[in-house]
């Protein structure tokens, strides 16, 4: 039986990359040049600050495309917030400053908020490919003042699921902070309950599909697999989900992806 167990448990990993699709981890090792990295980070940045973005929630590819379920397109998602920047050797500027969840390089179950530059964003990414939204002048100026507030950090439940339910506080990933912040600055609430209720009632989450045995065993894989928190049906914030519900709702500016050669909307 223990034979039979370990054969089955390997088996599950030569598949794990179809469900461990989150990003939503620090950089590791670089897979792409250091200097093209540094230069798509800049192109994101001046194309935000070209638009007049104060504030605007950009996505990173982290993993290889091929490995993502069919829907997800991202696979971490932050808010970039248009700062004064002092760097380490005094000088001062302005920028973009990215707030981050990230999982917990020593415990993947858990997570905690980081602030980062552009280039430590996309470092570690697997592709030079960006997804931004830019929401309404309105919005901004609600995500700014939530964002600079004490509500930002409160709304982090450090529990960490790849596949959090948006619609529970049980866990929750870095999209589902960013969307919690949004809901937020929506409803000028920092109420978890009336947040996640309103959350119920006007997103829909993506759903990803996963087979019975996959969802069986992934916790014994890594707890931050965990599906507790779903019914049958597995849905989850995602970069796509958002921007379906901004576009719906008449709340972006302007949403489109962006590459090293161009910006094209979705």
């Amino acid at each position: 039986m223990k034979r039979l167990f370990s054969f089955v448990l390997f088996v599950w990993i030569t598949l794990l990359p179809s469900v461990s699709f989150a990003g939503s981890s620090e950089a590791g090792k670089a897979k792409l040049p250091a200097a093209e990295v540094a230069a798509f980070a800049n192109r994101v940045q001046q194309d935000l600050a070209a638009r007049g973005a104060h504030v605007a929630i950009v996505s990173r590819v982290g993993r290889d495309p091929r490995q993502l379920p069919s829907g997800v397109n991202y696979t971490h998602v932050s808010f970039w917030v248009y700062s004064h920047i002092k760097h380490a050797d005094g000088r001062t500027g302005r920028g973009y400053r990215v707030y981050n969840l990230y999982q917990k390089n020593d415990n993947q179950t858990r997570s905690h908020l980081v602030q980062d530059s552009p280039a430590d964003f996309f470092s570690g990414a697997h592709k030079l490919d960006a997804g931004v939204i830019i929401p309404d002048v309105r919005l901004q100026k609600k995500l700014l003042k939530v964002i600079a507030s004490p509500t930002y950090a409160a709304l982090h439940n450090a529990s960490y699921s790849v596949l959090a339910n948006p619609n529970t506080n049980q866990f929750q990933n870095c999209t589902e902070h960013t969307l919690d912040v949004l809901f937020a600055s929506l409803y000028d609430t920092k109420n978890v309950n009336q947040i996640k209720a309103n959350m119920a009632a006007h997103f829909q989450p993506q759903v990803i599909r996963i087979g019975g045995f996959k969802r069986l065993l992934a916790p014994a894989v890594s707890q931050a697999l965990t599906t507790a928190d779903h019914d049958e049906k597995i849905a989850t914030a995602t970069f796509g989900a958002i921007a379906r519900f901004m576009e719906t709702n008449k709340l972006a500016k302007v949403i489109y992806r962006i590459d090293p050669a161009r910006a094209i909307s979705f």
